[in-house]
């Protein structure tokens, strides 16, 4: 029971956190707003990796692993997330990230052997970019150019996050998530505020209203450390394929929050395209988890499979 009060928490934290970077870039520049975040968040991760007294990396390999991590999660993916968001609405930021684990399907068959494609997945592979197709399909007519703009970022960062996530399943396993995801961050938020403060601006001079540094702390405290921490616990004590649901459930917090609190419309399309991929992603996640309850013990996996598809 426990463990699916913190699996029901998580769907509620990844679902809100596309409505706090909404709400945050209402009076913060993206860039910047994302760096700041990892910047927080990885000091209060590094300070209790301390705490536990966890080994850090010591191997040129091992680093060079996290530095390329880091790049194509935090700097690519997040950057990408936070730019688009500016320009579509939280609950289309969402469902557009949500074929994450599309693309991650597909990269997995060409860095690890026991994730080959099969007719199955490809055809969930297929229907999730369909989704994506009649999304984009009258989004320059219905929203402008920046709207489509802001849905291709949000798909491509989609694509960086999973080959960042598959590059962990294949090559970072042995690694400390903790220590991972501190390390990570450091090297996600310089190359974001090497960017965003020469185009946005010195940060002491941004907007800083209750309402922006609400959202930060919320992306920070929640959003990241608490998030991790539980995730970490959860795949200690449900089974990696069963935690993978999430991905079903937060688009729909998402899409949900948006029309409550930032008062955001659907569209045929928008509800046609998520439904398709949604649908993609359940015969891939659901496909796994069956092969996986069919030929493995019921016993708890206590390193995860793969990082958190969060935000």
């Amino acid at each position: 029971m426990k463990a699916r009060i913190v699996w029901l928490i998580l769907c509620g934290i990844w679902g809100s956190t596309w409505l706090f970077i909404k709400v945050g870039l209402a009076d913060l520049p993206p860039f910047t707003f994302a760096g700041i975040r990892f910047v927080l968040a990885s000091l209060i991760l590094a300070l209790l990796v301390i705490a536990r007294r966890t080994p850090w990396p010591r191997t040129r390999r091992e680093w060079g692993l996290i530095a390329v991590v880091g790049l194509l999660q935090f700097a690519l993916n997040y950057g990408l997330v936070f730019w688009g968001e500016q320009h579509i609405s939280s609950g289309l930021a969402a469902v557009l990230q949500s074929t994450f684990p599309v693309f991650g399907l597909v990269i997995a068959h060409f860095y690890l052997p026991q994730e080959r494609m099969t007719g199955a997945k490809v055809f969930g592979v297929l229907l999730g970019f369909f989704g994506v197709a009649v999304i984009f399909s009258d989004q320059l007519t219905l929203a402008g150019s920046m709207a489509l703009f802001g849905s291709v970022a949000l798909v491509a960062s989609a694509f960086f996050g999973s080959y960042s996530n598959v590059l962990v399943k294949a090559y970072g396993t042995r690694i400390d998530p903790q220590v991972f995801a501190a390390a990570q961050m450091v090297f996600g938020f310089v190359p974001l505020l090497a960017i965003g403060i020469p185009l946005e601006g010195n940060p002491l001079h941004y907007r800083w209203t209750a309402r922006a540094v609400i959202a930060l702390l919320y992306l920070v405290v929640v959003g990241s450390v608490l998030a991790f921490a539980l995730y970490y616990w959860l795949v200690r004590k449900m089974d990696v394929t069963n935690t993978m649901l999430i991905a079903l459930v937060t688009p729909v917090v998402a899409v949900i929050l948006g029309m409550i609190v930032l008062h955001e419309k659907l569209n045929w399309r928008l509800l046609a395209g998520g439904a398709c991929i949604i649908s993609g992603i359940a015969l891939i996640v659901l496909r796994k988890r069956h092969k996986s309850v069919s030929t493995h013990a019921e016993e708890p996996e206590l390193i995860p499979k793969a990082w958190p598809e969060s935000l």
